[in-house]
C-alpha cells in the first residue's frame, strides 16, 4: 500500500507512477486494494490539493486520478492548476456526481477520461489502459522516440503519396528496414536518417523538431 507517507519514494522501474486525489477513505482504500494486485502501477493517495501539488513539484505522476467533489474544494479549480503546471499531465475524473453535460465540459478542460462512481475494476483497468497506450507512459525514452520518429516518417511518405516501395526506391532503404522503422520497432541508422531526409526533402534537425518528444 502506498501513501501519502510514502510519496517521496521513486516507483520501480517500469512501473508507472499514479496519484489518486480523493478526500473520501473508504474510496481511497477500495483504490489502493485494486492498484496493489496491479503490478504495472505505483500508487500514491492524497486528500488535499497541497500536498498532491507539492509531491508532484518533487516527482511529477504519469496519471492523476483527480476527485471533483471534495467537500469546499473544487475539482475544478485544482484541474486547471494542475493543467497550467503540468501541461502534458493525465487527469482522469472520478465523480460521484455524473451527468452527461459534467462529462461534456470535464472533457472540454482537457481531461483525458470520466469515470463515474460507482465503477467497476474493468472500467477502470480499461481506462488506464487507454491512458498508458496514448500517453505513451510506462516506456523508456528510447521507445518513445523510436514510436515518435516512426510515425513521422510515415506521415511525410503518405503526405507524398507515396508507397514503402517508392520510398526504398527513392532513399535505398529496404521496403523492410522502412516497416520496421514507421511501426517503431528499429530506430534507423545516421546514414538511413540522412537518405530518408534526402528522399523525403527535409532536414535531419526539422524532422526531429517536428515530432513529439
Amino acid at each position: 500500500m502506498t501513501t501519502e507517507a510514502s510519496a517521496s519514494s521513486a516507483p520501480a522501474l517500469g512501473r508507472i507512477d499514479v496519484a489518486v486525489l480523493d478526500d473520501d477513505a473508504d474510496f481511497l482504500s477500495y483504490i489502493e486494494d485494486f492498484f496493489e494486485d496491479e503490478g504495472s502501477y505505483a500508487l500514491r493517495t492524497f486528500r488535499r490539493p497541497e500536498d498532491l501539488y507539492a509531491a508532484a513539484t518533487e516527482r511529477r505522476p504519469e496519471i492523476v486520478l483527480l476527485d471533483m467533489k471534495m467537500g469546499s474544494v473544487s475539482g475544478d479549480v485544482v484541474l486547471e492548476e494542475l493543467l497550467e503546471r503540468w501541461p502534458e499531465l493525465c487527469v482522469i475524473i472520478v465523480t460521484g456526481y455524473p451527468s452527461l453535460e459534467d462529462m461534456r465540459t470535464t472533457l472540454r478542460r482537457k481531461a483525458f477520461d470520466y469515470l463515474a462512481k460507482p465503477f467497476s475494476l474493468q472500467q477502470m483497468r480499461q481506462t488506464l489502459a487507454n491512458a498508458v497506450e496514448t500517453y505513451g507512459l510506462g516506456r523508456t525514452p528510447q521507445d518513445r522516440l523510436r514510436d515518435q520518429l516512426g510515425k513521422r516518417i510515415k506521415v511525410l511518405r503518405v503526405g507524398r503519396g507515396w508507397s514503402l516501395k517508392d520510398l526504398a526506391a527513392r532513399s535505398g532503404v529496404s521496403v523492410s528496414q522502412l516497416s520496421s522503422i514507421e511501426r517503431g520497432a528499429h530506430m534507423p541508422s545516421i546514414e538511413s536518417l540522412l537518405a530518408l531526409c534526402q528522399a523525403l526533402e527535409t532536414k535531419p534537425s526539422a524532422l526531429l523538431a517536428s515530432i513529439e518528444f
